[in-house]
């Protein structure tokens, strides 16, 4: 970029609810490139909101997309100046599903996909009939109809939670990690030059990543740095913020 100019990049963040790990990695642009890069290899579930972008990854073998009951709410949330009676319908079924999730916490794995099978499918069901049904009488570009589009085309991935308990309603858990950049970016503005965002992007990663494992940053830095010059290339995952110190 030429001296004095700004850009406008972007950080992508990736979380894996197994490991805890989280990953920041900053892109100029918004477009593929990156999730397709970090996620050349992957294989297995993708939650993920309705960018396009997941869809074209979606479509490898041996990745399977989940969709975010939270993204299709939010929608119905900003549309309720628009139309309050549709969008708090909505609403209404979305916080039935919410709430039964939550009664399933202190269930085995096998347990609570049952649990989800006999209580949640039938609320997404009549959600999902719902928005078929009024998608006939809205005003397609207005924030109901928005709203309502988003939810029929987001349902393939948004049903599929169903069928698997270690899929979340939502993708919250990365939202949360996001709002700490956010809270950052307004106090910094900017990160100075590309490879600056990159290394914004590290250090999110590792606090992030020890803030899930309950980890103190500080400690787990210091310990990494007395260790690291000892540490073989081949060895530096064991330096991962993962499990308490």
């Amino acid at each position: 970029d030429k001296p004095g100019s700004t850009h406008q990049g972007y950080q992508w963040v990736y979380h894996s609810p197994e490991s805890g790990l989280v990953l920041f990695t900053y892109r100029k642009g918004r477009g593929e490139h990156g999730p397709k890069e970090i996620l050349s290899s992957y294989q297995g579930i993708l939650q993920c909101d309705g960018y396009a972008v997941y869809d074209k990854i979606g479509m490898r073998p041996g990745v399977q997309l989940a969709g975010c009951l939270a993204h299709a709410r939010r929608k119905y949330d900003e549309a309720k100046t628009n139309d309050k009676i549709r969008s708090e319908y909505a609403l209404n079924l979305i916080q039935q599903i919410y709430g039964l999730e939550r009664n399933s916490q202190g269930l085995s794995m096998d347990e609570r996909t049952q649990y989800r099978q006999e209580h949640i499918r039938p609320l997404f069901e009549a959600l999902q009939s719902w928005a078929e049904k009024e998608s006939l009488h809205v005003v397609p570009k207005s924030p109901i109809g928005k709203a309502i589009s988003y939810t029929l085309l987001q349902w393939e991935k948004l049903k599929y939670i169903l069928t698997d308990s270690r899929i979340r309603l939502d993708n919250n858990l990365i939202e949360n990690k996001i709002r700490t950049l956010a809270l950052g970016r307004k106090n910094y503005l900017f990160a100075g030059s590309h490879d600056a965002a990159q290394r914004i992007a590290m250090m999110y990663s590792f606090m992030a990543s020890c803030k899930a494992h309950d980890i103190n940053p500080s400690e787990w830095l210091k310990d990494t740095l007395d260790r690291i010059s000892d540490t073989k290339m081949s060895e530096l995952e064991l330096l991962l913020p993962l499990g308490k110190m």
